[in-house]
């Protein structure tokens, strides 16, 4: 999850841009959080999301993760998939690898309870029709994807891999959470190259349910 389901293209080539910001932030003391809206309901007034961490990501053998600021906004490019549903009051974060990985943890606090159950339900929706409207978009795309079912963390998370091969020889694997805890929604994305067998499902789960549980 204009896109293609080419993950490098979206998101996986804009690692050197995350090591510089990277860099640069490590003149001051610690990452701060950008502003983001307050939250209603059940969490405290004061409280906002945390974003995960570069070593809570699915590992990756022959390089540690770098981390971006956390941004308010919606990510520029959109990623693909859930990207047009995103409101202006997102937050988001980039992560990359030295290769041609990345992640992405896309964050939203809605007004009330029943807000973030629909905008959880639209997600989930845009990403069980993801690789058909691909396919639509873009006659040169080959997608297939999966469902990997619901983790009990909170008020649950869904699962999902899209993989895409192009005319041009390319193949990209992504793998997308759609979590609610209360009235915040969290978008976790994982992407490389490669197929359904390079997909790191039970390290991606791991980090799904870290980033549910930890966003308050």
């Amino acid at each position: 999850m204009g896109e293609t389901m080419k993950i490098r293209t979206r998101g996986m080539r804009q690692n050197r841009g995350i090591r510089t910001a990277v860099a640069a932030l490590a003149a001051v003391a610690g990452v701060a959080a950008a502003a983001v809206p307050a939250v209603a309901s059940t969490a405290p007034a004061s409280a906002t999301p945390r974003f995960l961490e570069p070593a809570e990501l699915p590992p990756h053998p022959t390089s540690p993760w770098y981390a971006g600021p956390v941004t308010a906004g919606q990510p520029d490019p959109l990623p693909m998939c859930v990207g047009d549903a995103l409101p202006s009051i997102t937050t988001h974060r980039d992560y990359g690898t030295e290769y041609d990985t990345s992640a992405q943890q896309i964050t939203v606090v809605e007004r009330s309870e029943q807000r973030a159950k629909d905008f959880a339900k639209l997600l989930r929706k845009d990403l069980a029709g993801c690789a058909k409207k691909l396919m639509q978009q873009d006659p040169d795309i080959t997608a297939t994807q999966k469902y990997y079912g619901r983790l009990n963390v909170e008020e649950g998370a869904d699962v999902y891999g899209i993989h895409t091969a192009s005319a041009w020889g390319s193949s990209d694997i992504g793998l997308f959470s759609v979590g609610r805890d209360g009235t915040t929604v969290t978008v976790v994305r994982w992407g490389q190259m490669g197929n359904f067998q390079h997909a790191q499902v039970a390290d991606f789960k791991a980090t799904t349910v870290t980033a549910v549980n930890k966003l308050y």
